[in-house]
C-alpha cells in the first residue's frame, strides 16, 4: 500500500517531536504545535478548578534540624499532619550544603543547553536504561505531548551506573553523584522519622525487626533522579509541563529553581506551590500510601509552564530495591483497618505503564483491594 504525502509528513513531524520540545524551541516557535495542545477539559484553567483568588500555597515546613533535637515529638506531629492533609511538605535546615544544591541546578541547566546531537545520544525507549533522555510524560504512549524534556538517571548502585551517565558537561557526573548521595542520606533519615510518625517505633519503643529491615532496604534501595527542563512556552494555557499524576515510590524529594510551576490538588482545587529558597519539596508516593495502608496518601500534582522563563527541577524518587515487594505494614492492619492494597513491585509498575497511559493515580487504583 502506498504511503501518502500526509502520512509521510505526520511521520516526519513525529520524529521532530520525539527529539524533544527544547529542540523545537531552539528552532523557533511562536505557537504551540498541535501535538502539544490539550483538550480544553484537560487544560490548566479547566481541570477541576483553579482558585485564582487563593495565594500560592505555603506547604507545611519541616525543620530538619529540629527533628534531630529535643523538639522531635512536636515535629513528628507536624510531619503526620502534613502527610495526612497535604501529601506534601517542605524541608529546611536539612544539612545539604548550598553549593551542592546550586551546582546541581546549574549543571542541569547546562546539560539542556548542549546541542541536540549531544543530548540525543542518551535517548532510549528502554524504561530500565541507566540513563534516558526523553520528552513529554511517557512519549511512547502519550497522544498529546507535554511541554517537558527530561534526563533520567538511575543512581544505585553507583559503581555500575555512573559510567553510563552523560560525560558532558564535563563536571556533570561529579556534581550529580555528590548530590545523589546527599539526597539519598536525607531520604533515609526522613523515612526513619516517617516510620516513627506511623507508630512503628519511637522514644518509648525500640526499632523493631521490621523497621530495621526497612531502613536497610531504603539505604540499598532504588533511587532515580529525573532532571526536568520546561522551556518557555508561547501559549502556556494550551498545554502542561506534566499532567496530573502521582509518584510511584515512597518519597520524592524535589529540588527546583525559583520559577513557579508545581501545582498540587488541595481540597479539590489546583494551587501553586510557592518555591522556598534552599528547601526541598517532599511528597508521599504510591508505595508509601500502600505501606501505610492508606494513612498517608499520595496526592495528584502537575506542572504549569511559563511564557517567558525556562524552569529546571530535579526530582529524586526513592523506594525499596527494584526487585523488592511493597506491602501494607502488618503493624498497620487490624479489624478496624483491614488490608486495602495488593502487594506491588517495580516490575508491576513497568508492566502497567507499558500498556496504559500512567495518568492521575490509575496505577495505584489498580492495586487497591477496598
Amino acid at each position: 500500500m502506498a504511503i501518502t504525502t500526509d502520512e509521510t509528513k505526520a511521520n516526519d513531524d513525529d520524529q521532530v517531536y520525539q527529539k524533544g520540545v527544547k529542540n523545537i524551541c531552539e528552532n523557533g516557535v511562536t505557537k504551540v504545535p498541535k501535538k502539544y495542545i490539550l483538550p480544553e477539559f484537560d487544560r490548566a484553567d479547566e481541570v477541576l478548578q483553579v482558585d485564582l483568588t487563593m495565594p500560592n500555597l505555603k506547604l507545611p515546613v519541616i525543620d530538619f534540624s529540629e527533628l534531630q533535637g529535643p523538639n522531635r515529638s512536636e515535629v513528628l506531629k507536624s510531619l503526620t499532619s502534613a502527610c495526612e492533609k497535604y501529601g506534601f511538605f517542605q524541608v529546611v535546615n536539612h544539612g545539604i550544603p548550598n553549593n551542592v544544591i546550586s551546582s546541581m541546578i546549574d549543571v542541569s541547566a547546562r546539560f539542556f543547553e548542549l546541542p541536540i546531537e549531544v543530548r540525543s545520544k542518551y535517548m532510549s525507549s528502554d524504561l530500565t536504561a541507566p540513563v534516558r533522555y526523553g520528552t513529554s510524560f511517557n512519549q511512547n504512549k502519550d497522544r498529546v505531548f507535554c511541554w517537558r524534556d527530561f534526563l533520567k538517571l538511575v543512581c544505585h548502585p553507583s559503581q555500575d551506573v555512573l559510567v553510563h551517565w552523560p560525560s558532558y558537561p564535563t563536571d556533570m557526573r561529579r556534581l550529580a553523584v555528590t548530590y545523589a548521595k546527599e539526597i539519598k542520606n536525607l531520604f533515609v533519615m526522613l523515612m526513619e522519622a516517617i516510620l516513627e510518625s506511623l507508630g512503628l517505633w519511637g522514644a518509648t519503643m525500640n526499632k523493631t525487626e521490621e523497621v530495621e529491615k526497612l531502613i536497610k532496604q531504603f539505604q540499598d534501595g532504588s533511587q532515580q533522579m529525573v532532571v526536568n527542563c520546561y522551556p518557555p512556552c508561547p501559549e502556556p494555557h494550551r498545554t502542561l509541563g506534566m499532567p496530573p499524576h502521582s509518584d510511584y515510590g515512597f518519597l520524592t524529594l524535589l529540588l527546583q529553581d525559583d520559577v513557579e510551576g508545581l501545582q498540587i490538588q488541595y481540597k479539590e482545587k489546583w494551587v501553586t506551590v510557592q518555591p522556598l529558597a534552599s528547601s526541598f519539596v517532599v511528597n508521599v508516593g504510591d508505595h508509601l500510601e500502600i505501606f501505610s495502608n492508606g494513612k498517608y496518601r499520595s496526592v495528584l500534582h502537575r506542572v504549569l509552564v511559563n511564557p517567558a522563563k525556562s524552569r529546571i527541577s530535579v526530582a529524586s524518587l526513592h523506594s525499596l530495591p527494584f526487585n523488592s515487594m511493597v506491602s501494607p505494614s502488618p503493624s498497620l492492619i487490624n479489624k478496624a483497618n483491614p488490608r486495602r492494597y495488593k502487594d506491588t513491585d517495580f516490575a508491576c509498575f513497568l508492566e502497567y505503564i507499558s500498556s496504559f497511559e500512567p495518568k492521575r493515580k490509575n496505577f495505584l487504583e489498580s492495586r487497591k483491594l477496598l
